[in-house]
């Protein structure tokens, strides 16, 4: 290297020094320490390296993936609502978002920086605050119960009721189902569907959320050219051709930022049940975030708990390469670059 390169490199060095320093003391070094409480015996007391701290390898992950005790039946039935939510605010929360962009992106709506900002408020809302309310507005007492005992349905434990949504009122679950079971719940109570306590939060989860990724979309919208767009009108696309094949393909890089932070705040949910249920009903709210923390700071199995965090964050993982791969690059259609030449050529 020349000199004017080392120069270079020790500068480049020097200013991104202090920001290596800090997320190696806060960051690199916590998680691995996770990682070694993850695989030794330590229960919170001293350091979790001294000497009276024995590695145990994967026992707290078979423990809790196969154990067949009451760890692997919490964390399956952590899984399992955590599943579920994840299915229902993911796409319900861009799709909110998403049309709320074009709303506001409209020329024709009037006030559109009122409704920016309304549509954004409850994502800068304390979320203790927020969920606090919520669950006022859900309780025996609360509006929505006094809403819903218009059309018939009422009493004061519906809130509380542990069954899941698919299943209310249904019989007795075929035995192929019942007998049958993953990570110590049955394959009924996998397709019970999420209960009316984490129904709830799922509806909070969109209202409080939908309002920041409705900002991302919007300024990936303001930065399309109308070009291609009115290409497409030109020959004869009707608004939802023009969506589907022209906008939407325009705004995946956009998709997957939003689809990538949905997953990953959703299978980290932990202080809107920290603040209201705790797991209750009957752990139909347990979600593997809360599970990990009592089982460490409340039952003192920190081993289990920095467990379920580590495979937390392989699920994450999984889920962010699953779409990315479904939101590959595809080739385009002929259609969709006859319009993208015609709208360069304007």
């Amino acid at each position: 290297m020349s000199r004017k390169n080392r120069a270079e490199a020790v500068s480049g060095w020097l200013f991104t020094a202090p920001t290596i320093i800090v997320l190696g003391l806060f960051l690199a070094v916590p998680v691995l320490m996770a990682a070694w409480v993850s695989l030794s015996d330590w229960h919170g007391v001293g350091s979790p390296f001294s000497s009276d701290v024995s590695f145990v390898g994967g026992q707290n992950y078979a423990k809790i993936l196969g154990g067949g005790g009451l760890d692997e039946q919490n964390f399956g039935t952590a899984l399992r609502n955590n599943l579920w939510y994840v299915v229902f605010v993911v796409p319900l929360q861009t799709a909110v978002a998403l049309g709320l962009a074009l709303l506001v992106n409209g020329r024709a709506l009037r006030g559109r920086g009122f409704f920016r900002t309304a549509f954004y408020f409850p994502s800068v809302t304390s979320s203790v605050a927020i969920t606090v309310l919520w669950l006022f507005l859900f309780s025996s007492t609360g509006a929505v119960n006094k809403i819903i005992s218009w059309v018939g349905v009422n009493g004061p434990n519906w809130f509380n009721e542990p069954t899941g949504l698919f299943h209310l009122g249904a019989g007795n679950p075929p035995a192929v189902l019942a007998d049958h079971t993953m990570l110590g719940i049955s394959w009924w109570e996998w397709l019970a569907g999420p209960s009316v306590a984490m129904t709830a939060f799922i509806l909070l989860a969109v209202f409080t959320t939908s309002g920041t990724f409705m900002l991302l979309f919007l300024a990936a919208l303001q930065n399309l050219s109308p070009d291609i767009d009115e290409a497409a009108m030109i020959d004869g696309a009707g608004a939802w051709t023009r969506f589907w094949r022209i906008t939407l393909p325009q705004l995946r890089p956009t998709l997957f930022t939003v689809l990538t932070l949905g997953l990953i705040g959703t299978w980290q949910i932990f202080d809107q049940i920290y603040t209201g249920t705790k797991g209750a009903p009957a752990n139909t709210t347990l979600t593997p975030a809360y599970l990990s923390y009592t089982s460490a700071f409340q039952s003192q199995q920190w081993g289990v708990g920095a467990a379920i965090a580590f495979i937390l964050f392989g699920i994450i993982v999984v889920f962010t390469l699953l779409q990315r791969w479904a939101l590959r690059e595809r080739p385009v259609s002929r259609r969709r670059m006859r319009w993208i030449e015609k709208g360069s050529v304007r």
